[in-house]
């Protein structure tokens, strides 16, 4: 049996007929004496009543095979293929169109021309000098011994002595290749050849004996004793020495 004043849950037990039948005559009788609480349970038996209108007038409603469980779950599984389907075509057009346009960066990149660094070495630090050379030296003798120390089973340094050329300066240098040298000729009129040494790099690109010229200078290149070389010197200055090493 209910006590009285009824709670909330009584209240609502009532407005949905789940109170037993002298629970029920109870509470009615108190609601007759109790106004204001008979019209807030009064506007809880409305809000029900529509409630189960609504439910009732869907339950009424045709079965529909789209709404079935199973074919739902179909669909999902259509769905998800089609979207990896689509993705896994999406990917594979990307990754074509980078290797393409990879291949096309290739294409159209122009090739490194041998020892383009040793040349642009020689303009800035035996043209310009623009920076101070790492270590000073008269001959090839002490040059040599400098040299060892960050090069081993390198090539000897070339005798240019006969041409009036002496080791000067010596310049230590950072390349995409490795560590690399720089060792500075020079005559009695102030004239400059360079000899310059790097590793070939971690795709050992060796280089075949042979020369090239730009902007004003000439370049021979060779490698050897796991590096590669270069000397440069002056277009126009006699080239025979060089070639005597």
């Amino acid at each position: 049996m209910i006590s009285l004043p009824p709670s909330e849950r009584d209240l609502h037990a009532y407005v949905d007929q789940q109170l037993p039948e002298s629970d029920r005559r109870v509470l009615e009788t108190y609601l007759a004496a109790h106004p204001e609480v008979a019209a807030q349970v009064h506007a809880w038996q409305q809000d029900a009543h529509v409630l189960r209108a609504a439910l009732s007038g869907a339950l009424q409603q045709p079965a529909n095979p789209a709404l079935d469980p199973a074919l739902i779950r179909q669909r999902i599984k259509q769905q998800s293929r089609r979207h990896f389907a689509t993705a896994a075509v999406l990917l594979m057009a990307v990754s074509l169109g980078g290797l393409g346009g990879w291949q096309a960066r290739e294409a159209t990149q122009p090739p490194m021309l041998p020892m383009a660094d040793a040349m642009q070495a020689y303009r800035l630090f035996a043209l310009d000098g623009v920076l101070p050379a790492d270590y000073h030296a008269q001959g090839n003798a002490t040059m040599q011994t400098w040299l060892d120390r960050y090069f081993n089973q390198a090539q000897r340094l070339p005798d240019l002595s006969q041409a009036g050329f002496t080791a000067v300066s010596g310049r230590l240098l950072s390349t995409e290749q490795g560590a690399a040298a720089m060792v500075l000729y020079e005559d009695r009129q102030g004239r400059h050849i360079s000899f310059y040494i790097r590793p070939p790099g971690p795709e050992n690109n060796f280089l075949p004996r042979g020369s090239r010229s730009a902007d004003g200078l000439l370049a021979e290149y060779w490698s050897g004793g796991g590096y590669n070389y270069a000397m440069v010197s002056p277009q126009g200055l006699p080239t025979t020495p060089l070639l005597q090493f």
